[in-house]
């Protein structure tokens, strides 16, 4: 099971790195990871996609509390939530393939970033699993490069 943690921590140096070596350091490993300032400067923001069973998810919240730099950890698997990734894929298509792939992207709200002579770019912004359908639907087009932020989540009840 994959669970999705956020973290509010304080905006310093090496906040991030303490994290990710207290994950890792005990043996478990990050999925996605994303993080980025909230409205207020000195505090950012983080997701965290760690798999694991529920003594996993214990170990690594009581863990991430003790740090001094934690303002508050949540872990959203369990409750609603808003949760999205975003996508750049950039996709072989010629002149005669590029009405596949635009219907394609139509459908699934994709948005072309540019079109070269052999090839297309595109973004998409949606849950994991529509980007894993996304990706399988382009995949006969061939291709070329693919980049994933790691997901973004925030509860959809409350704070």
């Amino acid at each position: 099971m994959k669970h999705i943690v956020t973290l509010l921590v304080e905006n310093k140096p090496g906040v991030l790195a303490r994290i990710v070596g207290l994950i890792s350091g005990r043996g478990y490993n990050i999925e996605g990871l994303t993080v980025a300032p909230t409205h207020d400067p000195e505090v950012s923001k983080m997701t965290i996609e760690v798999p694991g069973d529920d003594r996993v998810l214990e170990q690594v919240t009581k863990q991430l509390n003790k740090l001094i730099d934690v303002i508050k950890v949540a872990d959203l698997t369990s409750q609603r939530f808003f949760g999205q990734e975003m996508i750049l894929v950039k996709v072989a298509a010629g002149p005669e393939q590029r009405r596949g792939v635009l219907d394609i992207a139509e459908i699934f709200g994709a948005v072309v970033l540019g079109v070269q002579a052999s090839s297309m770019t595109l973004r998409l912004a949606d849950s994991p699993g529509r980007i894993a359908e996304f990706l399988d639907l382009v995949k006969p087009f061939r291709i070329l490069d693919v980049s994933r932020s790691g997901m973004i989540a925030m509860p959809a009840d409350g704070i």
